[in-house]
């Protein structure tokens, strides 16, 4: 809670309420009930001698120094002040309340499960573990307003997740999200029993809308996140001249976005998988980029938009992507990856991560969602005791 200090006139209080900013701009988030008054300090001639003076000095100087300490202690909380609050009031938040807040980690789920899935769990809290100074939102279809999500919920991902202070749970309503978004019109003329990739197409289309509305980053649920992404406007190359659309961030309104669902509008074809995904993406960055191989590990960055290496994410490729359920002789390090997509489209077998297998999977998990890998412990256990209680 950063408190802003008034210096008033000799023998007068000053105080000021705390306030928060993000990007240069007031906001309404109420930090914290710590008030700091700070009695301004004034030497004055003191005709009882020098030794008073020094003395009075003295204790200028170190209670300066303690107000010193606290303001800058308190600048170091700044940017969680909202966060370390939320486990309280956070039921309360609609979408659009967390969503206005800025720069948000999006996940959808367009099919109607509603237990994520422990590689969608690992995602969530790996997100949630790496910004935890910024919300992070998973979007269930299968949820109602009127689906109760708490601590004491009967699906063990959501309590999972509802316990951490940044991660938000909300419904998907589709038709809410491309209100005022070139998608509205295709939406209502779409008719989802009639279309083979509903699930991918939706996704597409939501992750676009939303993204443009509030800015963010979107993630796929079987993106595992290492360390922060440093940009603000970029694209994942999955391969040299050929974007993903499985993650991506913007601020909000951006130009690049809006073309993207006008194009997805025109050029729909949703028997075609991806045309509406990194088709899409890959077609509208090179309208307006000249593409070229990547060499090494550089990005690309064209009309303020950058275009990373396929390292930063895809640094085992989607033919290779079993490699992540084998045992490795020694791990990748992954310094040059932000986060890592498990391609789980290409898992139609259904791998998993087994607790004890010591493949590169069970290591990212043990890593980057402990909480996940500690529930998916206690669950193999659990299943074991019943195993053996049946066949005694």
């Amino acid at each position: 809670m950063l408190q802003t200090l008034w210096v008033s006139s000799p023998g007068s209080w000053a105080l000021r309420e705390p306030d928060c900013h993000r990007d240069g701009k007031q906001t309404r988030w109420k930090c914290g009930f710590v008030r700091t008054i700070i009695r301004h300090p004034c030497p004055r001639h003191d005709s009882k001698g020098p030794g008073k003076a020094r003395m009075l000095k003295k204790i200028q100087i170190c209670l300066c120094f303690f107000f010193v300490s606290v303001i800058l202690y308190e600048i170091s909380l700044l940017s969680s002040c909202f966060f370390s609050y939320m486990p309280m009031s956070k039921q309360f938040l609609t979408p659009e309340q967390v969503l206005n807040l800025g720069k948000s980690i999006i996940f959808l789920e367009t099919t109607e499960r509603l237990e994520p899935p422990p590689l969608v769990s690992c995602s969530v809290e790996s997100a949630a573990r790496i910004y935890q100074d910024r919300p992070v939102i998973l979007f269930m279809k299968g949820l109602t307003n009127d689906t109760a999500l708490d601590l004491n919920s009967s699906y063990a991902a959501f309590s999972l997740l509802s316990s951490m202070k940044n991660v938000f749970i909300f419904p998907l309503q589709m038709e809410t999200v491309f209100q005022e978004t070139p998608l509205l019109q295709w939406y209502n003329q779409v008719v989802p029993e009639q279309e083979k990739n509903w699930v991918h197409v939706s996704s597409d289309a939501s992750r676009l809308a939303l993204i443009w509305k509030y800015g963010g980053i979107y993630m796929d649920t079987d993106v595992i996140s290492i360390r922060p992404i440093p940009e603000e406007s970029f694209l994942a190359a999955q391969k040299s001249r050929f974007s993903s659309n499985g993650i991506f961030g913007f601020p909000a309104h951006h130009k690049f976005i809006w073309d993207c669902m006008e194009n997805f509008v025109l050029k729909y074809n949703g028997n075609i998988w991806g045309n509406q995904g990194p088709f899409l993406m890959t077609r509208m960055l090179k309208a307006i980029c000249n593409l070229t191989d990547f060499k090494g590990t550089e990005d690309h960055s064209c009309q303020n938009i950058s275009f990373l290496n396929p390292q930063r994410f895809y640094p085992i490729p989607y033919p290779a992507w079993g490699r992540y359920y084998e045992v490795w002789d020694k791990s990748p390090s992954f310094n040059h990856s932000y986060a890592l997509h498990l391609w789980n489209f290409m898992n139609r077998n259904r791998k998993a991560v087994v607790a004890g297998s010591n493949t590169l999977a069970e290591k990212l998990y043990k890593a980057y969602c402990p909480t996940t890998y500690e529930d998916l412990i206690q669950n193999a256990e659990l299943k074991d005791f019943r195993l053996s209680e049946d066949a005694a």
